[in-house]
């Protein structure tokens, strides 16, 4: 508890002190990490003032206030390092530039997940897993039949997570006991086993059921996972493939003759890249809404569910879709200027510029725009590329933009892109079952991960195992 004192002592120790100037008592607050605790603030106790209400519970301690938790951080994690003064984004230390050069989005999860690279055999053993994982029973048909032909994919995405829930009771703590999960804090082999195998199923049946919420919307008949495709070919063929009969033009293949469909080696790699980058991005809006649902021990289907919610909104996942409606209004290059003048006018939303996070350049944005250049490359120019790109030059030559630091951010450029490929909650899958495991084992966080490394070649790593440590081997039932 607090101490009167007449003034402040120096203490050279990792400490805060705070006078309450209500009563004069002097309190030493821990700072661990370079964080205080809120909870701590409680003992910082004060009779009520004649400007007190009851309802202010001035007797019971003081109360941090942060709307928007723009300062607070909810919990320690090692998964994803950010610094948005700098520009820096790292998974488990390594920089996001090496990893969208070097990895891929199969590697990334692992390390997203496990905490270290794989090797070659761990990998392997982890994309066999993922990939056998993505059949969904036949009567998901009926679930997405009953959806009406326009209805919008994130909103079948949400309601297919949690209708997965109801088929593996194994799952849900509701049924088989809280400590289903939490027993792998202890290390139970039997509870690890069981988490990774939910793990299994809902990264490999996200691409199934996006894909299948997709093909709603075009009136398809849905499509079997196939095999012998890595993670994202496999996704690209579960949207496009038409019949059994399908086959790629010359034209569009990178083949000179006419074969079976396969997705095209460019847009298959463009896809993998762009799923690295959304794996994750530390305690943002979705993957907080994980962990607060998550903590009341639901199955994570549901929690997955919840997330998707979250990122449904226009401020979070949603961004991509406000950037494409935006080009969309603007019409055409020439339209440009007069939709920035609107901007400064208040009357219009420049999407896709500028970043809560990020004060400088999203380090994501400048491997998007490159992907852009050979994505379209394949695809022929979309539309809207002409605009896009008048409003990107226009905007970063106007001081206006450039003095409120709005550059921009991850979602211009993948908006572009992800309006012909993919839906965004695909690799954001990954994040949200790391974090969630995570809270199992050990708004903002406070990351007590590996600082800066460089990424290491496969025969130049060393397999780190143990139990939560390498994903297992599960009996295969769907």
């Amino acid at each position: 508890m607090g101490q009167e004192t007449p003034k402040v002592k120096q203490a050279h120790n990792n400490s805060l002190v705070v006078i309450d100037n209500r009563t004069g008592k002097q309190y030493s607050v821990p700072i661990t990490h370079n964080s205080i605790p809120a909870t701590f603030f409680k003992s910082i106790r004060a009779p009520a003032g004649p400007d007190d209400r009851p309802e202010d519970e001035t007797e019971r301690g003081l109360r941090v206030a942060d709307r928007g938790f723009l300062n607070t951080a909810v919990i320690e994690s090692a998964i994803t390092y950010i610094d948005g003064e700098r520009g820096i984004l790292r998974y488990r230390g390594y920089p996001i530039e090496q990893l969208a050069e070097k990895s891929t989005f199969l590697e990334c999860a692992y390390l997203l997940i496990y905490g270290a690279l794989p090797t070659r055999g761990q990998l392997s053993h982890f994309e066999r897993e993922v990939l056998l994982h993505g059949v969904l029973h036949t009567d998901a048909t009926k679930f997405f039949g009953s959806f009406r032909y326009d209805a919008h994919p994130m909103a079948m995405l949400t309601s297919a997570f949690a209708y997965l829930g109801s088929y593996y009771e194994e799952a849900n703590p509701s049924l088989q006991g809280q400590n289903l999960f939490t027993k792998c804090a202890k290390g139970d082999p039997e509870a690890l086993l069981n988490m990774d195998k939910q793990i299994y199923r809902l990264i490999g049946k996200a691409t199934t059921l996006a894909a299948m919420a997709y093909r709603v919307r075009q009136g398809r008949e849905f499509v079997v996972p196939p095999t012998g495709m890595n993670y994202t070919e496999s996704f690209l063929y579960q949207l496009d493939h038409l019949s059994p009969t399908d086959s790629f033009s010359a034209s569009f293949s990178a083949s000179p003759s006419p074969s079976p469909y396969k997705p095209h080696p460019v847009l298959a790699r463009a896809l993998d890249i762009l799923f690295i980058l959304h794996a994750d991005h530390e305690m943002n809006a979705s993957s907080t809404t994980v962990l607060q649902t998550g903590s009341s021990l639901p199955d994570p289907y549901s929690a997955v569910a919840a997330g998707c919610a979250s990122l449904y909104g226009p401020l979070h996942g949603g961004a991509n879709e406000a950037v494409i409606r935006m080009l969309v209004a603007i019409g055409s290059p020439d339209n440009v200027p007069a939709f920035l003048a609107a901007v400064k006018r208040r009357e219009k939303v420049l999407s896709g510029f500028g970043h809560r996070v990020y004060k400088t350049s999203d380090p994501r944005s400048f491997i998007i725009r490159k992907i852009a250049d050979e994505v379209f490359a394949v695809t022929g120019p979309d539309p809207l590329l002409d605009t896009a790109m008048a409003l990107h030059d226009a905007a970063l030559k106007d001081d206006y933009f450039v003095s409120r630091r709005l550059a921009p951010n991850v979602d211009f450029w993948s908006g572009l892109i992800y309006s012909a490929m993919v839906l965004f909650v695909v690799p954001r899958v990954v994040g949200w079952v790391a974090h969630w495991r995570q809270v199992f084992g050990d708004p903002r966080q406070i990351y007590v991960g590996p600082s800066e490394r460089s990424y290491v070649p496969f025969d130049e790593r060393e397999a780190v195992q143990g139990p939560g440590k390498e994903p297992s081997t599960v009996i295969h039932s769907g």
